[in-house]
């Protein structure tokens, strides 16, 4: 079974925590990532393409000549469809790009993310993530301690004070446990996560 070292936030070894094979130590496939990330930059995706049907151009109220006498054809308004400046007939509107992808299918992508930042030594683990006081320098000083540029940080952060200090540094994102994703655990480069976020994916994955 694998083991994780467990630090305090000086980069120092308070423990080690045993890490269950199933999630941690599992064959990384490129192609489960691949339809992962497919799926969730769909769900991201917002169509912006939209037409104006007969109903939404502005004006047309009035019926333009009377319906018989005229020798023309008969016409109720001037935003019918045939009519210049007139309503399109079916064209684009906003429109939802998801599509289904089985729940154990997401789970076992999310295990292989984890797996390849185990295997590839960028998984860190803290007893405790918390900072002082909501300072981007304080932040800054505790990345250039764990040794990290990119990462991805998971805390329950209750208070805030580490998503609102990381705002201003770039290539760092600050998630709770329950918003572990493929996609960010593949943008960044290391995972750092508190003692206590650890336990409860383990708990949602097993």
């Amino acid at each position: 079974m694998p083991t994780v070292d467990i630090m305090d936030m000086s980069r120092a070894k308070v423990d080690q925590a045993e890490l269950p094979d199933e999630i941690f130590n599992l064959e990384v496939r490129s192609d489960v990532l691949h339809q992962l990330v497919r799926w969730q930059m769909a769900r991201r995706r917002a169509g912006n393409a939209s037409t104006k049907t007969r109903s939404e151009v502005r004006g047309g109220g009035r019926k333009p000549w009377r319906q018989k006498g005229t020798g023309r054809a008969r016409a109720g308004t001037t935003r019918s469809p045939l009519w210049r400046s007139g309503g399109i007939i079916h064209g684009p509107k906003p429109r939802s790009y998801d599509y289904k992808l089985n729940r154990k299918f997401r789970q076992l992508g999310l295990k292989m993310a984890l797996s390849s930042k185990y295997q590839g030594e960028k998984l860190m683990v803290l007893s405790e993530l918390s900072l002082p006081e909501i300072k981007t320098k304080l932040f800054a000083e505790l990345m250039k301690t764990l040794e990290v540029d990119r990462a991805l940080f998971v805390t329950t952060d209750e208070k805030g004070k580490l998503t609102l200090s990381s705002r201003n540094i770039p290539g760092v994102k600050v998630i709770r446990p329950e918003g572990l994703n493929v996609y960010d655990l593949l943008k960044y480069d290391h995972l750092v996560m508190e003692r206590p976020c650890l336990e409860a994916i383990v708990e949602r994955l097993s």
